[in-house]
């Protein structure tokens, strides 16, 4: 039997590479990156043409919230800017990662402009799970007028779990970088193991808010 040439043998190989990181993104996973301690789940980095964030949907409205939820560049860092119009017009994104080797989430946020009256400013929805109808199973990291950091609230059948991860109105124009333990608030939440593979993440701004979303990350610890 002839020997294969080298040339042939490295082809097949990195084609066979390229071929499992395209399914991984199908899939919605993050491809590994250089330090495996972190792993980005968005940058904000590709948009499509009218600027709404590349791999992204909206949960309604589509043509409300692509006007809503744009992506704007500062120097060389991308962003998301967004001015909420309905607290229900979230945009959301299927990304597959594990929940108990990366516990942490980290995301970046600054408040730009805030109308008067009480109500959330801003979320982000992390969800782990999804229930018997399939639908995501969420907890909700709120910036909002007022209460205490860390305060719980737990869902209804349908309603999102409610984690105050900021409160207050200030500051105003400044970048403000959010850790929290998404694993260790669900079991505490829910009382229960997530899945092996969560679903994904979701962002919301509040209705006269106007407000940037930076770069979201996962750690280990």
């Amino acid at each position: 039997m002839a020997e294969v040439p080298m040339k042939t043998l490295a082809l097949v190989v990195l084609t066979a590479a390229a071929v499992f990181i395209s399914h991984m993104s199908v899939l919605g996973q993050p491809v590994p990156s250089q330090n495996p301690a972190e792993q980005v789940l968005e940058d904000f980095s590709k948009g499509e043409a009218d600027g709404f964030p590349q791999g992204w949907q909206a949960s309604r409205n589509e043509a409300e919230t692509r006007k809503a939820y744009v992506i704007q560049r500062d120097g060389d860092r991308a962003f998301l800017r967004t001015k909420g119009v309905n607290d229900q017009m979230r945009i959301f994104k299927r990304v597959a990662w594990n929940p108990k080797e990366y516990p942490i989430v980290t995301w970046r946020w600054r408040l730009r402009s805030v109308p008067s009256g009480e109500g959330p400013f801003a979320a982000v929805f992390v969800s782990l799970d999804t229930d018997l109808l399939v639908i995501p199973v969420s907890t909700k990291y709120l910036w909002t007028t007022s209460g205490n950091v860390g305060a719980i609230k737990e869902g209804g059948f349908f309603g999102a779990a409610e984690v105050v991860a900021r409160a207050g109105s200030q500051p105003v124009g400044q970048w403000i970088q959010e850790r929290i333990n998404a694993y260790a608030d669900f079991v505490k939440i829910h009382k229960h193991e997530p899945a092996l593979q969560a679903w994904g993440i979701s962002l919301v701004t509040g209705p006269g808010v106007e407000l940037d979303f930076g770069s979201i990350a996962l750690a280990k610890q």
